[in-house]
């Protein structure tokens, strides 16, 4: 029987991307369970937030008590402060939602579509084994065996591969929202030494990007983790990922207490610094790992080489 090698090979890396969206998919269920978990939770309090400035705003005891003590514009301020952080919360973690949701959702269709490779790759391989024994000599069968560490390899890089470019985009994140934050701190000194109303509204400015780039991040980490989701990539980078996953969450929820006050714009710096320094050591282990996989398939690829000049 005719093996065709081509197809033997993409069904290989078909049976091994199988294999992967299966460790992808378990990873995003979890990840929607605890957004969506995160959802309803900050959905509540966003309510509970709107309503104490509407309570305000309207015509209850508590209106009335701080309009007599001549404090209502204060706590309005601060109860509008409350309500808008608690939406902006929400608005993050039902946007994370979706996106996991909808990763999840391709994830499910892209394995649908390759529910039946395993069965057409081992029934291939056998035929092909079969025609080598065949074939005679002990090289032809050691072919066999290279091709298949070979291909075993491949795939492992393809996943180091893909988990490195998520952890770089992951890392531009985090970079951006220590330019955002620097800028803050720049125009916040300024406005310490008397910059007046423009350097104050600068200085917002800036840390309403650091807002928007902190949500980026969150999404950047996401991904990454995901793309580490795979059991073939060792636990110690796994758990690094972790970490600086809870970072990004501690970071949000802090991130509307007293923006004026500069020493905590310099301890947001600092953790963000510890979160990108995170990023970087997994990369360096990925990358290391990338580069031990690049050195076994160089040997591999040679010793195939070998054997099949043997046999011309």
């Amino acid at each position: 029987m005719f093996v065709n090698q081509d197809q033997l090979l993409e069904l290989r890396r078909q049976t091994a991307r199988k294999q992967r969206l299966k460790a992808v998919q378990k990873e995003l269920r979890a990840q929607c369970d605890a957004l969506s978990t995160r959802v309803q939770m900050l959905e509540k309090i966003k309510l509970e937030e709107q309503n104490d400035v509407e309570r305000l705003e309207g015509h209850s005891l508590a209106a009335f008590f701080y309009g007599v003590i001549g404090k209502m514009d204060e706590r309005l301020d601060k109860e509008r402060a409350e309500a808008y952080a608690a939406r902006v919360k929400y608005d993050t973690a039902a946007h994370e939602l979706a996106a996991a949701e909808r990763d999840l959702a391709q994830c499910e269709v892209e394995l649908a579509q390759l529910h039946d490779c395993e069965a057409q790759y081992d029934a291939l391989l056998q035929a092909k084994a079969q025609a080598v024994k065949q074939s005679g000599g002990a090289e032809a069968d050691e072919i066999l065996r290279a091709e298949y560490r070979l291909a075993q390899i491949e795939g492992k890089k393809q996943e180091i591969q893909e988990a490195i470019a998520a952890g770089q985009s992951a890392h531009a994140a985090a970079e951006q929202v220590l330019s955002c934050l620097n800028s803050a701190q720049d125009w916040g000194t300024w406005d310490m030494l008397g910059g007046g109303l423009l350097t104050d509204l600068i200085k917002y400015e800036h840390l309403d990007s650091a807002q928007q780039q902190i949500g980026q991040l969150q999404s950047a980490l996401r991904r990454f983790k995901t793309e580490l989701a795979d059991v073939t990539i060792q636990a110690e980078v796994q758990v690094g990922v972790d970490g600086f996953l809870r970072f990004a969450d501690y970071f949000f929820d802090n991130l509307f207490t007293d923006w004026a006050v500069m020493d905590q714009i310099g301890r947001s710096k600092a953790q963000v610094h510890d979160a990108s320094t995170q990023i970087e050591e997994v990369l360096a282990r990925l990358n290391e790992m990338l580069h031990d996989l690049e050195r076994e398939h160089a040997n591999e690829q040679s010793e195939l080489n070998a054997l099949i000049v043997q046999i011309v």
